[in-house]
């Protein structure tokens, strides 16, 4: 389900829900997850089976929910896999890779 104001640019989304104001960038993936308001994802990423806050910006060729040591070591990840992503967590990854 895509909200309204989305931008989808050449990328799959699937069995996802996108709120509105998202973008997502070409050659990105989106799948099993959901994107809460006022979120970008950059050129080449993938998304899966996670939430992202509101105002998320994730850089261009990030990876979620495809390596679940480093999702651990990133972000929040429930018991089910699900991974959890705050704009915060994004900052401080960026910060120290």
């Amino acid at each position: 389900i895509v909200s309204g104001a989305c931008i989808i640019s050449g990328e799959v989304v699937n069995q996802s829900l996108l709120f509105s104001n998202v973008r997502v960038d070409e050659r990105s993936s989106v799948y099993r997850s959901v994107i809460l308001p006022n979120v970008k994802i950059g050129t080449g990423c993938t998304i899966r089976k996670a939430i992202l806050d509101e105002g998320c910006e994730v850089p261009d060729g990030m990876q979620i929910g495809v390596d679940s040591g480093a999702d651990a070591a990133r972000f929040h990840v429930t018991e089910g896999g699900v991974v959890l992503v705050t704009p915060e967590m994004l900052q401080r990854s960026i910060a120290t890779a």
